[in-house]
């Protein structure tokens, strides 16, 4: 092979990973403006997810969880001793309203209110963030406390900024075996990456934010569906139907360290707690 040959292997490679993870990112920014547009204001499932997919909760967040002013509103709140079982009664309702999107952190005396600003469904709203602080203030005045909050507007800003972050970091990369049995084999379902059936075979799926090293994650992904596709005369193609072969995926991996590099710098970690929350 001549070295012109494998420069333009080389650079079809590369231009095949592009496109996959260009169009995974177009596709989050497409959802997240439907979202916005047409749904809830607590939406917690995305659209179109893979069949099965259930993404986490905040409700399922380790009790030892702690509210981090990089993605909640926290109100410090100072209240009397021996009225802890009064604030807890009071903070029920809140609670209730607000769902896994609300914590109450702290003891007798001294308690972090806090409400998440950002999740994979957006950024909260204005008038939900002012009701919250509303409440709080209420609970605050019913057991005697003291409160500092910070200033709404600068909070809401800060949390904009992180959802175009995240907005540009949500991305899911999918391939696709076809030509094969549609039943996922027994040795792949405690992986990091998730594997459904299709008609003409199985796709697999990283969720690269909610995965710990997604490079090595997706080098995982990509040597089963390789082994998949050789071992039952399959082929390993993207979403548009186009043969993978080990260059391209290895391009596709180069381009994941990027994503990573992105949440790096917002301090926020792939498969992290932090990044469970804010892609939830």
């Amino acid at each position: 092979m001549t070295d012109l040959q494998l420069g333009l292997l080389v650079i079809g490679a590369l231009a095949v990973a592009g496109v996959l993870v260009y169009n995974r990112m177009q596709e989050r920014s497409v959802r997240r403006r439907a979202e916005q547009a047409f749904g809830s204001a607590h939406a917690d499932v995305l659209l179109n997810e893979p069949a099965g997919r259930r993404e986490p909760i905040l409700d399922d967040r380790p009790r030892q969880a702690v509210p981090d002013a990089r993605v909640d509103y926290i109100i410090s709140l100072q209240t009397p001793p021996g009225s802890a079982a009064l604030v807890l009664e009071s903070w029920a309702s809140i609670q209730r309203r607000f769902g896994g999107r609300a914590m109450l952190a702290g003891s007798d005396g001294g308690w972090q209110a806090a409400l998440q600003l950002v999740s994979r469904s957006g950024v909260i709203g204005e008038a939900e963030l002012l009701e919250f602080r509303s409440e709080v203030e209420t609970l605050g005045a019913r057991v005697g406390g003291t409160l500092a909050a910070p200033e709404m507007r600068q909070a809401l800003e800060a949390a904009r900024e992180l959802d175009r972050t995240c907005a540009d970091t949500d991305i899911q990369v999918a391939l696709h075996v076809i030509g094969i049995a549609s039943s996922v084999p027994g040795d792949f379902q405690e992986k990091n990456f998730q594997m459904t059936p299709r008609e003409d075979g199985l796709t697999l799926t990283l969720d690269v934010a909610l995965t710990p090293e997604p490079r090595r994650g997706f080098e995982a992904m990509a040597r089963a569906g390789l082994q998949l596709a050789s071992s039952s005369g399959g082929r390993l193609v993207d979403d548009n139907g186009k043969a993978l072969d080990e260059q391209a995926l290895a391009a596709i991996g180069v381009q994941l360290d990027a994503v990573r590099q992105m949440l790096a710098e917002r301090g926020i970690e792939p498969g992290s707690p932090l990044a469970l929350r804010l892609f939830s």
